[in-house]
């Protein structure tokens, strides 16, 4: 994925319980948990879709969505503190079924982030290798596949992501972008920056136009905030419980300021046909055309470091999200089986073909990892629109109590906005998802067989079945006729 919040989570929790964060420790936290290898291709990726304007109400309804959806993290993880995994709040609040929903979703939405990995990475190598150039041929493909099972092996192994690899993760992530964003605003050209401000065909301000381009930027931006609940997770760690919200955020705040800045600049070097027609990671070129080839070859050093970081700790989530999900009986019993290092070795094994198939995908398409995250995106809104609808009904059944009548309003607002989202990011990459989910459901009912349920599924969980089956046969046609592109 674009985040690394699960290997900052680990280290935060390896710490103990007796050692807290204070607010400006943990507010750092929260930023480096949650930035990854994404940011380093917004510029084309938002380019492609958006002139700078639109770009710009786009971030701001982005930044007041994904709040809405922190904060709903922070008040679920305080009041149910009991509950483990992001799936537990689908649950808990939908049964079992609802549970699996969401589960499977963040498992989906793990491994597809690696597809996206292995194309970034792949491409970074290309300034270095240009056997590797573009990132999307057979050398990328074995070598992408050989350091995709080396991490396998090596999380299989029962390797966790130590304190010092998290440092070395963050600071390759950090100062590229602190560099960029710092040389790059004095390379700014205001005249470049507003010659298509809006992006629309005449000097007038269309709404339509400029609309279209804002849901442009839907599943870009979403992809960067994927991992915002690892900073939830991360804020409970406050020394204070006041500080968990303010940590969350003045962490959220500090994310957008280096997300507009890295995605916004660009817009006044380079024109957006320019920087929209760029290789990834689009950054490095956009350096390069500032200060030269080393610009290029500092960003990209730095992002195959981040990658490598970022990749293996998200070969972990997988594993450990079907693990934990066995445990709660949605999965069958095979996933939760552990080594003698407690690693989920069939859980691993099963993740890491699943990527190579899609690794192979690089051979069909040129936009490789535009697809793999915008499917991981969409993936991962699934859960999302779940904990939104957890928080709205924890916090009506609690509405008599102090606070409670706030929370409902935040639960709705990350509600509307979820969903918002994922029509506007289309509905086809949601349909693409649903074809995926056909093998889980057969996994799920053999997991309720196991542990010996009356009914496999009950009448509406068979009515949700019919409405996914559809659903992926949709996508199917989409996909035969070409009016998906991947």
């Amino acid at each position: 994925m674009s985040n690394t919040g699960e290997a900052s989570v680990n280290q935060a929790q390896s710490e103990g319980t007796a050692k807290k964060i204070g607010l400006l420790p943990l507010t750092a936290l929260v930023i480096s948990s949650s930035i990854g290898g994404g940011i380093f291709g917004i510029p084309s990726d938002l380019a492609s879709g958006a002139a700078p304007g639109p770009a710009l109400i786009a971030w701001t309804i982005v930044g007041f969505g994904v709040l809405m959806l922190s904060l709903c993290f922070n008040n679920l993880m305080k009041k149910r503190p009991d509950l483990d995994g992001i799936f537990s709040y689908a649950e808990e609040g939908f049964g079992k079924f609802g549970g699996f929903i969401s589960g499977w979703g963040y498992w989906l939405s793990a491994w597809l982030g690696n597809v996206a990995f292995a194309t970034m990475i792949m491409s970074a190598f290309g300034y270095f290798f240009p056997i590797f150039e573009g990132g999307q041929n057979i050398a990328s493909i074995i070598v992408a596949s050989i350091i995709m099972w080396g991490l396998t092996f090596i999380v299989n192994r029962g390797v966790e992501s130590a304190t010092i690899l998290n440092l070395v993760i963050t600071v390759c992530k950090l100062i590229p972008l602190f560099v960029f964003v710092i040389i790059g605003l004095f390379a700014f050209k205001m005249n470049i920056f507003t010659a298509n401000f809006w992006g629309t065909v005449s000097s007038n301000i269309e709404t339509g136009e400029v609309f279209n381009q804002v849901k442009n930027c839907m599943m870009v931006m979403m992809w960067v905030f994927v991992g915002i609940e690892g900073a939830s997770i991360l804020s409970s760690r406050a020394k204070k419980k006041s500080d968990a919200g303010k940590a969350t955020v003045l962490g959220l705040l500090g994310l957008l300021v280096i997300y507009v800045f890295a995605s916004i600049i660009p817009y006044g070097i380079m024109s957006q046909e320019e920087i929209a027609s760029l290789q990834q990671p689009s950054i490095a070129y956009i350096f390069k055309e500032v200060v030269g080839p080393w610009g290029a070859a500092f960003i990209n050093i730095g992002l195959i470091i981040s990658l490598l970081g970022c990749w293996l700790s998200w070969t972990m989530l997988p594993g450990e999200t079907t693990l934990l999900m066995s445990k709660k009986e949605l999965l069958p019993k095979a996933f939760g089986r552990t080594n003698k290092a407690n690693a989920p070795t069939f859980s691993l094994i099963v993740t890491a073909g699943l990527i190579q198939v899609f690794v192979f995908t690089f051979l069909f398409t040129d936009k490789a990892y535009n697809f793999a995250y915008s499917l991981c995106t969409a993936s991962i809104l699934i859960c999302y629109v779940f904990v939104a609808l957890y928080q709205v009904k924890l916090s009506y059944q609690n509405r008599a109590q102090k606070g409670e009548i706030g929370q409902l309003i935040i639960g709705i607002c990350a509600l509307i906005f979820q969903t918002w989202a994922i029509l506007s990011s289309g509905l086809s990459y949601m349909l693409l998802c649903f074809t995926a989910y056909i093998p889980g459901i057969f996994f799920f009912i053999k997991a309720r067989k196991e542990h010996g349920a009356a009914k496999a599924l009950s009448q509406k969980e068979w009515l949700a079945t019919i409405v996914i089956f559809i659903g992926a046969v949709i996508a199917v046609y989409l996909l035969a006729t070409g009016k998906v592109q991947y």
